[in-house]
């Protein structure tokens, strides 16, 4: 009876080993092949969304050109009302920075608007401390599509380093929602 179970022990080592070696090897394929499409696939990225409202553009441009207001309309300010957030210049002007502190989904950071095309208009740069370092441009433009109606579009962009770059051809797919979301709250507020 005893060799019966040794046996069956050495049997169940050898399929727990071969199970082993399958997850090793199938995770250091997955690994490489990350690792390979790193080196093709571009560095660069850029996300764009955008909405029609029925307002006219200066109006809607007025509205958007103070930073602090991108709080009434933004997806990731939704995501903890008690965040610290202080200021530094004066908002709507080049140099302005939002630097914001908060739970584990938005992190900490700030933005500072960069540049300002009267009416067109407004680049800012993002800069990551936490949950990792890190930076992206981003801006909101506006276009007359009529007397009483504006396209505005939420535009971010940047490169990402190998093999971070992997992720790029996903970014719509991780942050596309949310700034459409902060696009529809936009025009939900401007048109009331």
């Amino acid at each position: 009876m005893s060799s019966f179970f040794y046996t069956l022990l050495v049997k169940q080592n050898y399929i727990a080993m071969r199970f082993l070696k399958f997850i090793l090897y199938t995770v250091l394929i997955i690994l490489i092949v990350i690792l390979l499409a790193g080196l093709i696939i571009n560095k660069s990225y850029k996300l764009e969304k955008e909405v029609t409202i029925n307002k006219p553009k200066t109006e809607v441009f007025n509205f958007i050109l103070p930073l602090k207001n991108q709080d009434k309309f933004s997806y990731w300010a939704t995501l903890d009302t008690a965040m610290q957030k202080t200021y530094t210049g004066t908002d709507g002007t080049v140099g302005f920075i939002s630097a914001w502190k908060g739970n584990k989904d938005v992190g900490e950071g700030e933005q500072e608007i960069v540049e300002i095309k009267e009416g067109e208009k407004i680049e800012y740069k993002l800069r990551f401390k936490e949950p990792m370092e890190s930076s992206m441009n981003a801006y909101i433009s506006t276009d007359s599509v009529g007397p009483a109606s504006t396209k505005v579009k939420w535009v971010m962009y940047g490169d990402s380093k190998y093999p971070f770059n992997v992720m790029n051809p996903f970014m719509d797919m991780m942050m596309g929602k949310d700034i459409q979301f902060g696009l529809d709250k936009l025009k939900t507020i401007l048109e009331k």
